[in-house]
């Protein structure tokens, strides 16, 4: 992937056209007097004569019209240059990661995961092994998974990950599990499609959950996974139909809604996100500051390889739980609230829910639209005022 590490969030020189595609991906040919997105399609059967081999929509836990817009434009927006690949939505991001990992192993499968992934991955992990499934845990950072594929049916990657933003070359671990026969999902969860293309860079799936910077406004629960083939897709697309993990129809047109702004959005949140990483990194109060954006970063010249954006999310460690707990009280801008991806900027210490291996004053920052030079400001503010109260 050809990328400027230089250009702000770490978008290329040459044009992809992401902004446009975003605004038009899924829609239906215009028809005069129609909406430009037809509105929610609320049916739990469908008119269903004859034979339902060949039926579009049969029955409401397997096809929707307005999930099929919605994965149409996903999967736009995964692999613009393949229309084989098929995209299946789910009620969460969870259920997406679930549908992936559930569906394509069985007992006596090894699966390959991060140890520093998303902290849910920890009780997903109890369940393989309660199943039979040999899983392997490595961290992201320099491609120590590499060293745990012997045998294994499936590597999980993400990078960047969450929440401390390590980066693995997702090209050279992909083609290393296809040596040894392994399949290879990307949680491209913090990167968007926009951010970031796993397919193309060698992935048989990317998995995502649309809750955060995919929709932006903090109103949806939603993820899916895209495959590149279509036996891989069946597999988890049945995956949802026998567990139930189905979207609203409302829940994916609010998402197909959203997508019109990803490119905007995305693109003001990854630039403010270097803003603030840089503010944070200047504080001597603050340390291990982490975002792929900064040239400083350990993961920068890797993300600037294969990511065209670096992302909504900065993590840094303030000196212990109080000061953090004081920092995070003091924001004035920036709610605290879990999750990241919105238009509002939120913050939260990441320890107090336990499950990531994190110090106690580690804080994760994910940055909204707001003006940089107001959310600088704030962060400012709330540093001195942790440190004025804790002297």
């Amino acid at each position: 992937m050809n990328s400027n590490s230089g250009a702000p969030g770490g978008r290329t020189e040459e044009r992809d056209a992401s902004g446009t595609r975003v605004v038009r991906a899924g829609l239906p040919e215009e028809e005069p007097y129609a909406p430009p997105l037809p509105g929610p399609v609320f049916a739990a059967h469908y008119h269903l004569p004859g034979d339902v081999a060949d039926a579009p929509y049969a029955y409401g836990r397997d096809a929707n019209p307005t999930w099929s817009a919605l994965e149409e434009a996903i999967s736009a927006l995964e692999s613009p240059d393949d229309d084989q690949v098929r995209t299946t939505v789910f009620s969460s991001g969870m259920g997406a990661i679930s549908a992936a990992l559930f569906s394509l192993l069985s007992p006596g499968d090894a699966v390959v995961l991060p140890s520093d992934g998303y902290n849910l991955l920890n009780a997903v992990a109890e369940r393989l092994e309660g199943l039979g499934i040999d899983v392997r845990r490595a961290p992201t950072a320099d491609g120590a998974q590499r060293e745990l594929l012997d045998g294994a049916r499936l590597l999980w990657i993400e990078s960047p990950s969450n929440p401390g933003l390590d980066v693995c070359d997702i090209r050279e671990l992909a083609a290393e599990a296809h040596r040894k026969g392994a399949l290879v999902a990307v949680d491209n969860t913090l990167a968007t499609p926009l951010g970031q293309r796993p397919l193309a860079l060698g992935a048989d799936l990317a998995v995502a959950s649309g809750t955060k910077a995919l929709t932006g406004h903090g109103d949806v629960l939603l993820g899916y996974v895209a495959c590149r083939d279509a036996g891989l897709a069946d597999r988890v697309r049945h995956w949802r139909k026998i567990v139930g993990a189905i979207p609203g129809p409302m829940e994916a047109w609010l998402a197909h809604r959203s997508l019109a702004t990803l490119d905007v959005r995305t693109a003001r949140q990854a630039d403010n996100a270097l803003a603030l990483a840089e503010a944070l990194a200047a504080r001597p109060e603050v340390r291990d500051v982490r975002h792929p954006g900064r040239s400083e970063d350990p993961a920068h010249r890797l993300a600037a390889a294969q990511m065209e954006r670096f992302g909504c999310v900065v993590s840094c460690t303030l000196p212990d739980r109080a000061f953090a707990d004081r920092f995070l009280s003091a924001l004035r801008l920036t709610s605290q609230a879990t999750s990241f991806g919105g238009v509002r900027s939120t913050a939260e210490r990441r320890g107090r829910w336990g499950g990531d291996a994190v110090p106690e004053g580690f804080v994760r920052v994910s940055c909204g639209v707001e003006d940089a030079a107001d959310l600088v400001a704030d962060v400012r503010q709330a540093l001195d005022a942790a440190g004025h109260a804790g002297s």
